[in-house]
């Protein structure tokens, strides 16, 4: 059995559509969702589908949550709307072990500062023809380890932030999980 344990910030909807998908499949399971945010939304969406939670502050991130990794020893570690920078200690633990998606088609957009509505409204600001997402490895580096995957769309004239958002949510939500998968057939 192969495991693996999803970081995240937010609303959990890609947080969501990995356990589900993962549920039909025997040889995987989403054993963990470690959040940062007492109040996100992944706290209850992951508890509906029946995923242990475990929420942390900044203190416990720095030795508690990385000696649970380390006894837990999952295949691989997705950071999924997580906004917490990854410390160069779990880098060296897990290396070629944490993957990120990030809402745009990297290195456009990406960094520091560089996530959610803040790329979109970018992409509405520099009238870009297309845009995407990427999953990528995790370095030390904001948005700057290997590509894995891209997939991109599109961006009308007419388009929003908001229409951006959801375009790019539609190819997280068709993309991810399949590609964990794959990441995980490899390892």
């Amino acid at each position: 059995m192969k495991t693996i344990v999803v970081f995240a910030s937010g609303s959990g909807t890609n947080a969501a559509k990995i356990i589900t998908y993962f549920d039909a499949i025997t040889t995987v399971e989403v054993k963990r969702i470690y959040c940062n945010n007492p109040n996100a939304g992944v706290i209850d969406r992951a508890a509906r589908l029946g995923v242990s939670i475990r929420v942390f502050n900044r203190l416990e991130y720095q030795a508690e949550v990385l000696e649970e990794l380390l006894a837990d020893k999952p295949n691989l570690i997705v950071l999924a709307g997580f906004l917490w920078k990854i410390p160069k200690s779990y880098i060296e633990a897990f290396p070629n072990k944490i993957i990120n998606i990030h809402p745009a088609l990297l290195p456009k957009y990406g960094g520091k500062g560089m996530y959610g509505q803040h790329v979109f409204d970018a992409i509405v600001s520099n009238n870009e023809a297309e845009t995407g997402i990427t999953i990528h490895y995790v370095n030390e580096q904001y948005d700057e380890g290997a590509v894995i995957f891209q997939a991109n769309t599109a961006v009308d004239k007419t388009d929003t932030a908001a229409a951006i958002a959801a375009k790019t949510h539609q190819l997280e939500h068709a993309h991810f999980a399949p590609q964990i998968h794959q990441l995980l057939d490899q390892k």
